[in-house]
């Protein structure tokens, strides 16, 4: 843990400090840093992250006055302007959902992206919580109410037990119970209950409909289809008011959807963000494309051939997929006949493409039929045949050598049915493309054997 103090307010953060782009993480209502905790390997593998306590909650003090959304966007402001140099990601999950898009709304300069978990729209949370836990929540606020609660808690006559795991979760979602009891603990903490009653209020306060389609960043917002504390009235709200938001809903997933159905949401963040795809990959190629700056790489692609026509958000979906690769002069990227499983782009210097064809002596010989220049791509014929593609021709490095972006068939696949909008407008440049690459290669061809022809 480290700590911060901004404006005299003691933080404490868990983080991994590395020379990285920024990621802050912003907890929900009654919890902690520990809110990330299946997120934290995967987002380090890219992100110096920071997952703050809020005043308040875990190990950071409360705040000596009364507690409301901008207070906390304004102070996680200041955070990001204390701790990095550049707009940083910025990841939500319920209360903190809203105090991220208050913090986009009045910061947004200071905003890259948005990931929201579940977030908080309306202020208003669900029938159940109004009835069953609000009554509660608000006697805590008084010292003598919170301690007869507290000791309540500890005998038979307690009740958060058997309103918590319907409150927070999918009824058929399996969570260990190590973390349950963990969040548990976090929601339950002794001596929060002030804080936790004023946050409620401060939630209802802090509404933000009628705003969303304000806010600037790229924005991803998940939401567990079985939410019984955030309903999804607000996902609707989202929906309406908020068209560029990438809305998800995940099923059999409550209010904690990274818990719940890890993987799911996982996929969703990791292609947001453009992070490394982790499994099925040697050590080797994990950590080159753990170094790559995935926003400059989905700059680049923005003039290629592949990422014609395609958004920012899109954009770096795609250079989340990549891997860098540096070839020396002659080097050979590819053979024909060779399992056409990966497509080339190229970056830097260039790329010759060599067809075997009989010369005028009836000599087999390998003939350059094309130079790939930066922005242009190889490989696309084979996808485009799908499973056992075989390449066409020979793929090398030109004389001064090449620094060439490779994406897997599989994971591009993957790609096309996550997002079926997405991978219409791949398929599009892909045979756009390869018509392109065609014409070239079939005029160099027929004039080779025009060639032949006339010295025969």
């Amino acid at each position: 843990m480290s700590t911060y103090v901004i404006d005299g307010q003691e933080l404490h953060i868990r983080d991994n400090r590395r020379n990285a782009p920024v990621a802050l993480l912003i907890h929900g209502w009654s919890s902690s840093w520990f809110t990330w905790t299946p997120l934290l390997q995967a987002l380090g593998t890219r992100y110096s992250y920071m997952a703050v306590d809020l005043p308040g909650y875990g190990r950071s003090p409360a705040p000596k006055h009364p507690i409301t959304i901008e207070w906390y966007a304004d102070l996680m402001a200041k955070l990001i302007e204390e701790a990095s140099d550049r707009p940083v990601v910025v990841l939500g999950h319920s209360m903190g959902g809203q105090i991220a898009m208050t913090l986009a709304l009045r910061h947004p300069m200071l905003v890259e992206r948005l990931i929201l978990l579940n977030p908080v729209v309306s202020g208003r949370l669900s029938t159940f919580i109004n009835l069953f836990v609000a009554p509660h929540i608000l006697l805590e606020r008084t010292r003598l109410g919170g301690k007869i609660l507290s000791y309540l808690e500890n005998t038979p006559l307690s009740y958060i037990n058997q309103l918590m795991k319907p409150i927070l979760f999918a009824e058929r979602a399996a969570i260990s119970q190590q973390d349950y009891d963990r969040i548990r603990a976090d929601a339950r903490r002794p001596g929060q209950g002030a804080v936790r009653a004023a946050c409620y209020e401060a939630m209802k306060m802090g509404d933000l409909r009628g705003k969303l389609k304000q806010i600037q960043p790229p924005a991803q917002v998940i939401w567990g289809a079985e939410d019984n504390t955030v309903p999804l009235r607000d996902a609707g709200a989202v929906a309406d008011e908020w068209t560029e938001a990438d809305l998800r809903l995940i099923p059999n997933a409550g209010h904690w959807p990274h818990f719940e159905q890890y993987e799911t949401t996982m996929r969703y963040i990791a292609s947001f963000l453009g992070l490394p795809i982790l499994p099925s990959l040697p050590n080797a190629q994990v950590q080159q494309q753990r170094d790559l700056d995935v926003g400059e790489i989905a700059q680049f692609l923005s003039n290629t051939e592949l990422g014609q026509d395609l958004s920012e958000a899109q954009r770096m979906r795609v250079a989340g997929l990549c891997h860098q690769h540096h070839f020396a002069p002659q080097d050979v990227l590819a053979l024909e006949d060779s399992s056409g499983d990966e497509l080339f782009i190229v970056q830097d210097g260039q790329v010759d493409v060599l067809v075997r064809i009989s010369n005028e002596l009836g000599i087999e010989e390998s003939r350059r039929v094309n130079v790939l220049m930066a922005g242009q791509i190889a490989g696309e014929m084979a996808l485009i045949q799908g499973k056992g593609g075989r390449r066409t021709a020979d793929l090398r490095a030109g004389k001064s050598g090449a620094t060439v972006l490779s994406i897997d068939s599989r994971y591009l696949f993957a790609l096309f049915e996550d997002d079926a909008s997405l991978g219409l407008k791949l398929m599009q440049n892909l045979a756009r493309s390869l018509v392109q690459r065609l014409r070239v290669q079939n005029w160099q061809l027929q004039l080779a054997e025009q060639r032949a022809e006339v010295h025969r």
